[in-house]
């Protein structure tokens, strides 16, 4: 669980800690983000499914069969503006995405800048330009059997979704995806945590977050 020969924890301390936390759908990594959230003091949290697309030219039943699991289902370079604005000193307008219509909502969460800012998504780790925005990189490695089940209770609880319209989804483009961008991106991970939510590994990656503030 040591970080790697090239990991550097000393970093600059006028700019913002900026950590990555990747890995599958249902993986843990929201727990794993939420868990450091609570144990450190002046924590901006933001989740890269806030910025999915806004498709309102396109009706429901279209919105649904878009494949939320791409990496161009996101607007991944609004989120690495939004990262430039924090590192600058300015608050910035994140946006708020309504699952159940597949549409992003009217409102928006205005995000102040922090010492630390956590950005938690499947995909964080994939694209090249949010890596560059990253000072530690995290990706979550858990079981497909366990992932799986913690999706279909999430989406049927959070999302109001079906168990058909859950494993409909999976088979056709989360595991896919799953294997073609997520898997891969683990190799830019600077911490593997393994069996989803880890209590040394998090301690590990507490401590380094302490150690830097």
């Amino acid at each position: 669980m040591a970080p790697p020969p090239s990991f550097d924890p000393t970093w600059a301390s006028s700019t913002p800690f900026v950590i990555g936390i990747a890995g599958g759908s249902g993986s843990g990594k929201t727990t794993v983000a939420e868990a450091l959230v609570d144990a450190i003091d002046g924590v901006a949290f933001i989740q890269h499914d806030s910025y999915y697309r806004h498709f309102p030219e396109l009706d429901f039943a279209a919105r649904s069969k878009v494949n939320y699991d791409h990496p161009d289902s996101l607007e991944t370079e609004l989120l690495v503006e939004h990262l430039e604005q924090l590192r600058e000193g300015r608050a910035i307008h994140k946006p708020v995405y309504d699952f159940t219509r597949h549409l992003r909502s009217s409102e928006v969460v205005v995000v102040e800048p922090a010492p630390v800012v956590i950005v938690e998504g499947i995909l964080v780790l994939a694209d090249a330009a949010l890596r560059r925005m990253l000072d530690l990189k995290i990706f979550v490695d858990t079981d497909a059997d366990l992932r799986l089940a913690r999706r279909i209770e999430r989406d049927i609880r959070e999302r109001a979704r079906t168990v058909e319209s859950v494993l409909d989804q999976y088979l056709a483009t989360v595991r896919p995806m799953h294997l073609e961008f997520v898997e891969p991106s683990k190799r830019h991970a600077d911490i593997i945590i393994p069996g989803g939510f880890n209590v040394g590994a998090v301690a590990t990656v507490i401590e380094l977050i302490r150690a830097r503030m």
